[in-house]
């Protein structure tokens, strides 16, 4: 008991210290909240990105844009589920989302599936990370992908449920969908007890790497332990949950469940609306510090990296408790610079987050994909970002990737991005996988969209539930 009241005064002492407050766990915590215009403005903007880069014959959306790229298949998930919420905004017609849905879903289930390294879409049910653009086939020598996979799947299984009417194509698209999901052979996947692999290359097998931390793997559990016919045993999520204890911490702000990237807080639940629902271990951990679930945890990680860009301990220019947001993304190069008479390191594409790679590089889709979890913060965030670097980040379609105020002028070449004066490092390009999360979690935000569909989806619904969720808009 004293521990539980320790820990609970605690961490509201550092919430309260920061002035955020805590996230309450209920379907009315974010959606009862006005808009701001600036809001509404950078959710159609990046709608728009996807409706001006996605092909409406199979659905690819590329990797990355303008650069050229191949497609990804996690970006092609988040495409489908953006579909649905310009019907809903008025910004695309419904029979222009079914064509282009329907498309996709025809594209992946027809797309070729085999163990060979070439001229093929996927292997097992599951599909490559990145498809070649020109043929959908698998992209040079990239993975078999679980997560990719998932992803893409959370966007077509939430498709399947908001076109529901009693219509020749929408059936279709639901038929089609489960057909998918149902093919995906996750037992496969599960190669080390309990646990299930990252991917496989038909090159070398499977990789070494497993989903065995707390991360945006759930999903991939959840869908695992849904399907109806290639279900993994119960056994996955309890030895999932049983390293938890290693990211419990309060290291960077209010105790939570530690990923330092915020992509990793954000991505199931695109799809999954967690407020209220607990499994064993949050109910556990409920019962020692009071109400907890995995909304919570996500808003807290908000907060720690709030706290941490306004502490600011590598001293990186433009950090502040308006201006933050680490996660996955480009970055402008692998190399060392001195800076203000300091040796810094930088980096391309990476992780990063507390605890992790920080190099100075902010990304806007880590706190703007937080919407749901600190509505305020969030919105004070776009419009600092705005007032401060104004067209030089955002444009036509929202925000590009990343920017780095600190690298002010560079020593040799760049791998991404330009420097401008007065700004610093500044990505040239749009991240498919960074854009989706934008729309979606601005919209569950707005009015559970996603979410309030997906609390319909039979196969997730049995996932959570073999996975020992309970209570919420489970025992509804």
């Amino acid at each position: 008991m004293e521990r539980r009241r320790f820990l609970m005064a605690s961490t509201a002492a550092v919430i309260a210290s920061f002035g955020i407050a805590a996230c309450a766990s209920s379907p009315e915590h974010v959606s009862g909240l006005p808009l701001d215009p600036a809001v509404e403005e950078l959710q159609r903007r990046t709608f728009d990105w996807f409706v001006r880069v996605t092909d409406r014959d199979r659905g690819l959306t590329p990797d990355r844009w303008p650069t050229k790229s191949f497609s990804s298949v996690a970006a092609i998930g988040f495409a489908l589920t953006c579909w649905p919420v310009g019907v809903e905004r008025g910004w695309m017609t419904r029979e222009e989302a079914r064509f282009r849905t329907l498309n996709t879903v025809r594209f992946f289930h027809d797309a070729p599936q085999g163990p060979d390294a070439r001229g093929m879409t996927g292997h097992k049910g599951f599909f490559y990370h990145f498809l070649d653009m020109d043929t959908g086939h698998r992209f040079g020598t990239t993975e078999l992908s679980t997560v990719d996979t998932a992803l893409l799947m959370g966007g077509m299984l939430f498709a399947a449920r908001f076109f529901d009417r009693d219509d020749p194509q929408e059936a279709e698209l639901r038929r089609l969908t489960q057909a998918i999901y149902e093919r995906i052979e996750w037992d496969w996947a599960v190669v080390r007890p309990d646990r299930i692999t990252m991917g496989w290359h038909p090159e070398t097998g499977f990789i070494e790497a497993d989903w065995h931390v707390y991360n945006e793997g759930m999903l991939v559990l959840l869908l695992a332990l849904g399907s109806p016919t290639h279900s993994v045993p119960t056994t996955v999520w309890d030895e999932w949950c049983g390293v938890y204890d290693r990211s419990w911490t309060d290291a960077w702000g209010p105790v939570h469940l530690h990923f330092a990237p915020l992509f990793g807080h954000q991505y199931s639940h695109l799809f999954i609306d967690f407020r209220g629902i607990r499994d064993a271990w949050m109910r556990t951990k409920s019962a020692e510090i009071g109400a907890f679930d995995y909304f919570e945890n996500s808003c807290r990680a908000v907060q720690a990296q709030r706290k941490y860009a306004a502490d600011n301990p590598g001293g990186w220019a433009g950090y502040s408790a308006a201006v933050w947001g680490l996660t996955a993304c480009d970055g402008p190069g692998d190399f060392f610079q001195v800076v203000d008479g300091r040796e810094r390191e930088f980096f391309s594409y990476s992780a990063r987050g507390p605890g992790e790679r920080d190099d100075g590089t902010i990304a806007p889709t880590a706190a703007m994909a937080s919407y749901p979890f600190a509505p305020l913060e969030v919105t004070a965030c776009l419009k600092a970002m705005k007032d401060r670097y104004g067209a030089a980040i955002y444009g036509e379609w929202g925000f590009l990737d990343a920017f780095n105020p600190t690298l002010k002028d560079r020593d040799g070449p760049l791998l991404h991005g330009r420097i401008l004066p007065g700004v610093g490092w500044v990505d040239g390009d749009y991240l498919g996988i960074d854009q989706g999360p934008i729309v979606t979690m601005i919209e569950n935000g707005r009015s559970d969209l996603v979410w309030r569909y997906m609390r319909t989806e039979p196969n997730l619904r049995r996932g959570l539930e073999r996975a020992g969720f309970t209570g919420g808009w489970l025992a509804a």
